[in-house]
């Protein structure tokens, strides 16, 4: 961060500064205690278990200028109404401070954080740039990522995540992006919105938010997602699809998958043609690194870097197709992060690819917020494991039980079907029957703790 002083940052934010010097600089702001470090400033935050003003005396102890609170604290402090709102509306005031700085968005209903990293491949080469760690994608995270930029910064990358209608607008109206991307809407957030219409309706704000073309404004659209295409009438910005469909502006063609599930493709773009082979696991792989390549060359970046980005990008953030060889010849797929509808059916066509000639496993948790669709979305799933000829399956959880069901349903499996009540019974099942060669993917919605599975199988080996 630019160094701000707290009368600059009380301007913003509209904040009474409270036994704090106006003139004492900010170069870096928390919201995690653990985090700060000299010259910080400390958002404290009140939540239900924890609120972060009890922290207080705590951070300036370890070098925080100044705390933004919500009350006085009893050491110095920015005192406003709404900690989180004015977070907002310091990281807004801060990233319109940056005029040589372009703004990159994106949202949709999976893949955000993979895309978000493979972009970062491309552009880090090239110019400094700033991209949210993991998945800062809320109304705090988003300004936590803003902020995080200096003078240096040329490219700023905000991933933007979703739990209702007009979530994404705030997130835009913070962020200001330049170029946004909607790279695709599915079932996430289903239970809450209760239609995919409406989902792509919610997400569809980031392309609302848009400048103009006139005024240098970018969409980046998925040309084989009808719901996306139909939020375009929602902005006058230049739009730049992309996907497989021969129509679109970024496209793939010839796609193959290799021995290690990778994708390998053409990438065509305004006559320039490239060859890609993806590091990544998973045909899906292919959307987010089209998605990725059209952001990049909607900033400028040149069609060449954006090729050797992409084969160059590696898995970057945790517990996403996380692919670990143990000794003993298992491989653990780590894709425990998140999961809905979509992302379960990509991940399981990953492991069987992966899988050819050897066992597989699907160890699969319950995909949380699906609504009145959620039996039917997980009996779906049952059926198509069988189908896809996976060799086992353990569904862990009660709320898995239409998942294995419908795995017996679809096929009378027998034995290559188990349901499990939590966590620690996949893991003595898995202990008890994996085999050498095995190749086992562990996934679930991410409040389910289903990456407790990976770390346990990779703690021990076969004898």
């Amino acid at each position: 961060m630019i160094p701000w002083s707290v009368a600059q940052i009380s301007a913003a934010i509209s904040g009474e500064p409270d036994l704090v010097d106006p003139a004492s600089l900010v170069s870096a702001v928390v919201c995690d205690s653990r985090q700060v470090v000299p010259g910080s400033m400390f958002v404290a935050i009140p939540g239900d278990r924890v609120d972060g003003h009890s922290f207080a005396a705590e951070v300036i102890a370890a070098g925080a200028v100044v705390v933004l609170a919500e009350r006085p604290v009893g050491v110095p402090a920015i005192i406003v109404s709404n900690s989180v709102a004015a977070l907002g509306e310091l990281a807004a005031a801060y990233v319109r401070s940056l005029p040589e700085i372009t703004v990159l968005a994106l949202t949709g209903s999976s893949g955000k954080t993979t895309t978000k990293d493979m972009l970062a491949y491309i552009l880090e080469p090239i110019a400094a740039t700033v991209v949210p760690q993991g998945s800062y994608n809320s109304e705090v995270g988003l300004p936590l990522t803003i902020l995080a930029c200096n003078v240096d910064t040329r490219y700023l990358v905000l991933e933007m995540g979703m739990r209702g209608l007009g979530h994404i607008a705030y997130l835009c109206r913070i962020g200001a992006p330049q170029i946004g991307g909607l790279i695709n809407v599915g079932s996430a957030h289903l239970g809450e919105l209760g239609s995919r219409e409406a989902i792509a309706e919610a997400k569809g704000e980031i392309l609302a938010g848009l400048p103009s073309a006139a005024d240098g404004g970018i969409a980046v659209v998925h040309a084989d997602n009808p719901l996306v295409r139909a939020q375009e009438a929602r902005t006058t910005a230049r739009i730049i699809s992309f996907g497989e469909s021969v129509d679109s502006d970024v496209r793939a063609s010839r796609v193959t998958i290799d021995e290690l599930a990778r994708a390998g493709f053409e990438l065509e773009f305004d006559g320039d043609i490239g060859s890609v082979q993806l590091q990544l696991a998973g045909e899906h792989q292919v959307a987010n690194a089209c998605a990725a390549a059209a952001l990049a060359l909607a900033a400028g970046v040149d069609f060449s870097d954006v090729i050797t980005g992409l084969n160059s990008a590696q898995p970057r953030s945790r517990w996403r197709m996380e692919i670990t060889n143990r000794s003993d010849g298992v491989t653990v797929i780590n894709d425990a992060y998140n999961a809905n509808p979509e992302s379960m059916r990509a991940a399981l066509k990953a492991l069987v690819a992966l899988g050819q000639g050897r066992r597989t496993w699907a160890v699969l948790g319950e995909m949380g917020e699906l609504g009145a669709d959620s039996q039917d979305e997980h009996d779906a799933l049952g059926r198509m494991i069988v189908r896809l000829d996976v060799s086992q399956l353990i569904a862990v959880g009660s709320g898995t039980r239409a998942l294995y069901l419908g795995a017996n349903l679809e096929g009378s499996w027998g034995d290559e079907a188990a349901w499990v009540e939590d966590v620690d019974a996949a893991i003595e099942m898995l202990k008890a029957n994996l085999r050498p060669g095995d190749v086992v993917l562990i996934k679930a919605s991410r409040s389910f703790g289903l990456e407790r599975v990976a770390q346990a199988l990779l703690a021990q080996e076969l004898p």
